[in-house]
């Protein structure tokens, strides 16, 4: 059992204001495994004021000396990483093995990249008679999913205080308790009181208060597009900067030059991309777009895929691919969607609304794949968050790019060719902030956002430290 009765204000440990707590849940057997403080307004109130006493001094240290800091932060972490590994996987669900490489490695490498760019990026540059220079926006408001709890919060946090900015973080209260590793992490480091301030509790309570609040100047949300819809029209009644990273519903093409064995591969590394942490993945390519005559190939492959290697699993098993979802929330939310497929009039290859065999505990689904799905059809417009994938049949190139692009999301995609310049030229076609050729990997050093309804803003790398920068011309 993980208690936490204070939060972190102002390099110190505290009491919250608000006087209840919330119930952390183990996503392997469904017991409560934390317990957190339920914040308030207040806390939110006295963490801002912190951030801001602190952002003068904090903003004027020397961009090297910010970066030992991050740095130092990204040591304390990899000390941890077990620790961190473990929680995760018990908040979220992702298998223990991945969790480490993940949940544990992707934070440290933002806190190193973070330090890294603090430390040679160009903040003055000079346009005619005026002096371009770039200064941190201020206090920074991060609210966090689920889904990532680290990873996000890395993304955010990282890059703020890097650049100049004082944070204040609320985590997601589903899976809160990494971030109060990140928290000790950082009070060990020395960290100067106030430049970074935890609040836990409620969206509806810390994440409201973090948008509006007067003395919070910029907002960077990642969760759902319904939310962050609120938070974008909670924070413009004092027109802070937002940035949003929302929801996904990505496109997998595979062309029609690819020969057999290049068709199962592809098939294959789509199943894995769309069941990635139980297909709680923002980015995960949950449509895949084959050509009309080898709709019975692609069913057979991901059926035989499905079956043999992402059957639900305690994550903490050796080699386990695929854990539990996160709440009984998401079991209830992906089953409803399971079942609309069916309704719809989808085919169900493989999978089902049905709870797995010998799995009584926990918050396993099965793992489903629909065929025969038409893009008007409620599991190809709406993101599940589940290991739920849907096969659709295309007739033409320019018919794979239309049903790609027909969706109010585009965070994501991939394209697979045996020509690499044509799966290029079609990957340019599609109006997403990312997408992979041929299986490329994630790149977490690279610009990550995404356009239409699933946000605006960027994070990573140098486009992601830029957002937390304001632009100032001085003339002379």
């Amino acid at each position: 059992m993980q208690e936490h009765d204070k939060i972190y204000i102002d390099g110190a440990w505290v009491s919250s204001a608000g006087t209840g707590t919330i119930d952390v849940y183990d996503s392997t057997n469904g017991e409560v495994f934390g317990r957190i403080p339920n914040g308030n307004a207040a806390d939110v109130d006295a963490a801002a004021t912190a951030a801001r006493a602190a952002f003068a001094d904090w903003s004027a240290k020397s961009s090297e000396e910010r970066a030992k800091y991050c740095t130092r932060i990204a040591e304390g972490l990899g000390a941890r990483m077990d620790e961190i590994a473990t929680v995760v996987t018990r908040e979220a669900g992702m298998p223990k093995w991945l969790s480490l490489l993940v949940q544990a490695g992707l934070p440290i490498n933002s806190f190193n990249t973070a330090a890294a760019l603090a430390e040679s990026y160009e903040y003055e540059t000079t346009v005619g008679n005026s002096l371009v220079v770039k200064e941190p926006v201020g206090v920074v408001g991060c609210i966090t999913p689920w889904n990532y709890p680290l990873h996000q919060i890395a993304a955010k946090v990282a890059y703020a205080i890097a650049a100049g900015c004082t944070v204040v973080l609320k985590p997601s209260e589903i899976a809160p308790l990494d971030a109060f590793i990140l928290a000790e992490v950082i009070n060990d480091a020395g960290l100067p009181a106030g430049v970074f301030n935890l609040v836990t509790g409620t969206g509806a309570e810390v994440g409201q208060a973090i948008a509006t609040h007067p003395r919070i100047d910029m907002v960077s949300f990642t969760g759902s597009t319904r939310a962050g819809k609120a938070v974008a029209a909670a924070a413009s009644g004092n027109l802070k900067r937002v940035a949003l990273e929302l929801g996904g519903k990505s496109a997998n093409i595979l062309l029609d030059d690819l020969d057999d064995a290049a068709f199962e591969t592809a098939v294959r590394d789509g199943v894995g991309k769309a069941y990635l942490n139980s297909g709680q993945t923002c980015t995960a390519l949950t449509r895949m777009l084959v050509p009309a005559g080898r709709l019975a190939d692609a069913e057979r492959l991901a059926a035989d895929e499905v079956e043999t290697k992402f059957q639900p699993q305690d994550p903490f098993a050796d080699f386990a691919m695929l854990g539990p979802l996160s709440s009984q929330a998401q079991v209830d939310r992906v089953t409803g969607y399971i079942q609309k497929g069916i309704d719809e009039g989808a085919k169900l290859v493989t999978g089902g609304p049905e709870r797995p065999e010998g799995l009584e505990a926990g918050y396993f689904v099965k793992p489903t794949v629909f065929s025969e799905v038409r893009n008007d059809m409620t599991i190809a417009q709406e993101e599940i968050f589940g290991p739920v994938l849907s096969i659709l049949p295309y007739d033409t190139e320019d018919d794979a790019v239309r049903i790609a692009n027909d969706s109010p999301y585009g965070l994501s995609g991939g394209v697979w060719s045996a020509d690499v310049d044509r799966a290029k030229g079609v990957a340019r076609r599609i109006r997403t902030g990312q997408i992979e050729v041929n299986g490329g990997a994630f790149n977490p050093n690279a610009p990550f956002g995404g356009y239409k309804q699933s946000g605006y803003g960027r994070e990573y790398g140098t486009q992601g430290f830029e957002e937390f920068l304001e632009t100032k011309s001085m003339q002379f």
